[in-house]
């Protein structure tokens, strides 16, 4: 949060965020300049603005998200020209950017020297990840801030990302300077994210853009990851993360009187009975099931039910997206 800002809650004891309309993406632009914390929408999911050179302002947007420290950060920025001032881009970096940016890829590349992204947005590592979006607000903020800038999901940390700027402030107002409302996101789920080292394409975690048309443009599979879960080398990678308060059961094959259900495709036995009910898609289609992902989760998880059980979601594009972050959403909180 900018020292403006600062002062203000300290007077007041509380500070709204600002909510800015799309046609003020320069007016934000500004504010992150100045080391504030600016939300705004990407064609993904809404990031968290903040100034990627200023360890101060990566500090309060850490303290805003209640974020590990240890989990990298995304530098966002407007092009592959301005990516190569940041990461060393081989033959396999440049060929994923030319096919799929600006647009929902992550690429982690090794930093050049000088990297402006500073240590405590990549957690000290000699890796930076880099994404250009493909979205005229975020494109637009970028020009205005004038520096590469983190954008992690605009919610608290290991919460249901935001899709909307309703979300955006159910989370984090007063914790925020502002938020740009460009409406909701196209996409649903975050970038996809890929690792280019020691001469190796791997996919760190699905998104976006799906491991089917990423081995297309490479012409070769990709590998799998294999860092730490508990030290990650790219965002999303922590174990429990995307949580909701309720407990989330996979794969379901009922629904008890008690619980929330979120499905996909027909219902399964008990649907009807659920004490909430969300659908991702009734006719099976996994690019609503994406767009709809965290709202339908976030409206359940608000009905106040202890549990939610989640349809079967099938694999392959972006269901694998889908089933990454339910999988996260489920797994044992610490």
């Amino acid at each position: 949060m900018s020292d403006k800002a600062k002062a203000a809650v300290v007077e007041t004891g509380f500070r709204p965020t600002r909510r800015l309309r799309a046609d003020q993406a320069d007016e934000a632009g500004r504010l992150i300049a100045e080391g504030g914390l600016v939300a705004f929408p990407t064609e993904t999911v809404y990031g968290l603005g903040a100034d990627a050179t200023d360890a101060a302002a990566v500090a309060a947007l850490y303290a805003a998200k209640g974020r590990p420290s240890f989990n990298p950060l995304i530098a966002h920025v407007r092009s592959i020209e301005d990516a190569r001032r940041l990461g060393a881009f081989d033959a396999t970096a440049e060929s994923l950017a030319a096919a799929f940016w600006p647009g929902p890829l992550t690429l982690v590349v090794p930093v050049v020297e000088n990297c402006a992204v500073c240590d405590l947005a990549r957690a000290g590592l000699p890796t930076v990840a880099l994404r250009a979006p493909d979205h005229p607000v975020a494109q637009a903020l970028l020009a205005s801030a004038g520096r590469p800038v983190v954008a992690p999901s605009a919610n608290r940390s290991g919460r249901v990302s935001p899709t909307a700027a309703e979300h955006v402030l159910a989370d984090l107002d007063g914790r925020i300077d502002a938020v740009v409302d460009g409406g909701a996101t196209l996409v649903g789920v975050e970038s996809t994210i890929v690792a280019c080292l020691d001469g190796e394409a791997r996919l760190l975690r699905p998104g976006g853009v799906s491991r089917a048309e990423i081995e297309a443009a490479l012409g070769r599979p990709l590998a799998q990851a294999r860092d730490d879960a508990n030290a990650p080398i790219a965002p999303g990678r922590l174990l429990s993360h995307y949580a909701p308060a309720a407990a989330v059961r996979l794969d379901a094959s009922d629904v008890a009187q008690d619980e929330g259900y979120l499905g996909f495709g027909p219902d399964v036995p008990g649907a009807d009975r659920a004490a909430a009910y969300e659908t991702l898609s009734a006719s099976g289609d996994l690019r609503e099931a994406a767009a709809r992902l965290f709202a339908a989760l976030r409206r359940l998880d608000a009905s106040g039910v202890p549990r939610i059980a989640v349809a079967p979601i099938p694999e392959g594009g972006l269901g694998d997206a889908i089933r990454d972050r339910l999988a996260r959403a489920a797994a044992p909180r610490s």
